[in-house]
């Protein structure tokens, strides 16, 4: 088994934080930006750091070579999803958001199970269970009267999630063989594209000026540039499930985070949520839990 040197152990700590910071510049910059202007700036930015580095190592033949389905998952991994997000973090915190964020990987085992022959024990089902009972106790908050706004954001940041399940085994299973690199510089590309007219008719009166700007600079360069830049490098090193322990990471930041800098509360909602979605993140992707049927 591959072992996790310290030095990659450190990485895994940096890209948590890292994006875990992304819910909390969600937060800062949605309301000055719009949703769909923020995402798109965001996605231009990253793609201006990433360009340069795919034509420097000659990645452009092999984006050529596969452009259709970089560009289906674009609209699933980036696109779409990142404008949900932006728009739910209008109305939900910085940690209720990474929590949402977490059930990822449940949105990719059922997917796996629904489309490409993998079969789930019944430890499996289990954990979508409490997974979903979880996200339940993250709705019904005693704290905090909800209007409508704020009750479609929850359900909007998991719509996010199912796509980036969708694109996760997209990727898995039609982009074998294609560096991580060229997949999310493209993704880049063709988000950016998708979304140019929708930012136009969206784009604020006025744009906003001075220090909210870095938000906007952080999501794209550094959560989004170099966050995946590292990921895939930690894919590499230590494997995909390895890399994955970000999803179980990301909440302690942002939470964090978003208590530090935007006085978040902390409720009891959000922890018992939290170890109900851990605990069936857990039990639905543990590998005596999901097996392939393929031949």
């Amino acid at each position: 088994m591959q072992s996790v040197s310290l030095k990659a152990f450190f990485e895994l700590i940096i890209l948590s934080a890292i994006w875990g910071s992304s819910f909390l510049f969600l937060r800062l910059a949605t309301p000055e930006f719009g949703p769909v202007f923020l995402i798109e700036m965001r996605v231009l930015s990253g793609l201006i750091v990433l360009l340069p580095i795919v034509l420097l190592l000659d990645k452009f033949k092999e984006f050529k070579s596969n452009w259709k389905m970089i560009a289906i998952v674009s609209l699933m991994n980036m696109a779409i999803p990142f404008c949900f997000f932006a728009y739910s973090s209008l109305y939900i915190g910085a940690g209720l958001l990474s929590i949402i964020n977490a059930t990822v990987p449940m949105f990719t085992a059922v997917v796996a199970y629904a489309h490409y022959g993998e079969k789930l024990s019944k430890g499996g089902f289990l954990g979508l269970m409490l997974g979903f009972l979880g996200v339940v106790a993250l709705m019904f908050n005693p704290r905090e009267s909800l209007g409508s706004s704020e009750l479609l954001a929850i359900p909007s940041a998991l719509f996010a999630c199912s796509l980036y399940g969708i694109a996760i085994n997209l990727t898995a299973n039609n982009l074998r063989g294609v560096s991580g690199l060229t997949i999310t510089t493209g993704g880049l590309f063709f988000s950016t594209l998708v979304l140019l007219p929708f930012a136009f008719l969206g784009q604020p009166e006025v744009l906003p000026k001075g220090n909210i700007w870095w938000s906007v600079f952080a999501l794209g360069v550094i959560c989004t540039g170099f966050g995946f830049i590292m990921f895939y490098r930690l894919v590499d090193r230590v494997g995909t499930s390895r890399a994955i322990m970000t999803t179980y990471l990301i909440p302690v930041f942002s939470i964090l985070w978003g208590s530090i800098f935007l006085s978040e509360i902390i409720t009891f909602n959000m922890v018992f949520g939290f170890i109900l979605i851990l605990f069936g993140v857990g039990l639905t992707t543990k590998k005596s839990n999901v097996s392939s049927v393929r031949k």
